[in-house]
């Protein structure tokens, strides 16, 4: 007895069409779950990346100093990313980088060589911001002033100019009343001390951002910090006020980072933004490649922490409550 032929095309496999892997990857993306880890973090980045979000204007030109006297505490970074965040997200920011290391001018990308045009020159020879002002690389909204070495002798040098503490002031109201009117922020890096060019930077803002690193020794020059801004606010500038503190390099592993954090809210109140920034390893991986952690990586923590400590400083910016607020 022969058995039944079955057609050979049953058992033949059928080719696969061709799938690019770029679509595959699309796919696989939007069945993913956002809920977790890697979602919230590539969600973040595409979000960050694509300026879907618009963060509110602020009311009128917000001019900040970034200041602690103590060294490592985040103050470079923290003006970096806020900057790059708060530009990704709808605004023009002007950066002045008003240390002599140059180390934002370096994680924001702009040239600061010795013989570049830079704030030196719009200190002491009082060369307009808009001859050397630069276009930070990849933010299109973020300019930058940059410092090279030759800002190390200025203090010696600003001595004996006159008006030495205004000088930064007419240089930065001459620029925003003429090419820079577009400007929504200016972020001023200042050096780890309470020379002239700090004092510089606080007679010409209205507010003083201080990055607070959650360890012991972050907190024992802070009373000398608030004196020095109290002498400015009393002598050269009564509108100077503390409006921002924000907590770096916070590690959640240690209990002595929470009792630092309690501590400073306990004391500043609501001065203190809500997002801590986080310790992390492309946090401090991404100025080697001249960039910001917002644009190296910004599905990281660190990258996510800055986003919204820059939200939490525009929504602040932006709501009818009078901005600084006297912190002191």
């Amino acid at each position: 007895m022969t058995e039944p032929t079955i057609p050979t095309s049953v058992f033949t496999p059928q080719p696969t069409p061709a799938v690019d892997p770029a679509d595959r990857l699309r796919e696989s993306l939007r069945e993913s779950d956002a809920s977790t880890p890697i979602g919230e973090q590539a969600a973040a980045a595409v979000r960050i990346r694509s300026g879907s979000e618009v963060f509110p204007t602020p009311q009128e030109r917000r001019v900040i100093t970034v200041a602690n006297q103590k060294g490592g505490v985040g103050k470079t970074t923290s003006t970096v990313n806020l900057a790059v965040a708060l530009a990704l997200h709808g605004a023009t920011v002007l950066v002045i980088d008003l240390d002599p290391q140059g180390n934002a001018s370096t994680a924001l990308g702009v040239p600061h060589h010795a013989g570049v045009a830079d704030v030196y020159q719009v200190l002491v020879d009082s060369v307009p911001i808009a001859e050397v002002v630069q276009q930070a690389d990849g933010v299109p909204r973020l300019r930058v002033v940059p410092a090279t070495i030759d800002l190390a002798g200025a203090e010696i040098e600003l001595v004996s100019l006159v008006a030495r503490e205004s000088r930064l002031q007419r240089a930065i109201d001459a620029y925003c009343s003429g090419p820079g009117a577009d400007v929504d922020y200016v972020l001023v890096d200042c050096p780890p001390s309470l020379g002239l060019l700090t004092v510089n930077a606080m007679v010409a803002t209205t507010e003083v951002l201080i990055p607070i690193q959650c360890e012991y020794y972050a907190l024992e020059g802070l009373g000398q910090l608030l004196r020095t801004i109290d002498m400015v606010k009393a002598h050269l500038n009564p509108k100077l006020a503390v409006s921002t503190i924000v907590l770096t390099m916070y590690d959640s592993r240690t209990r002595l980072a929470d009792q630092v954090a309690d501590e400073v809210r306990e004391h500043f109140g609501d001065v203190v933004l809500a997002t801590m920034i986080p310790r992390s390893v492309r946090v401090s991986e991404a100025p080697g490649y001249g960039q910001s952690v917002v644009t190296y990586d910004p599905g990281s923590r660190g990258a996510m922490a800055y986003v919204d400590a820059a939200r939490e400083i525009a929504v602040r910016g932006a709501a009818p409550a009078p901005l600084p607020v006297d912190a002191t």
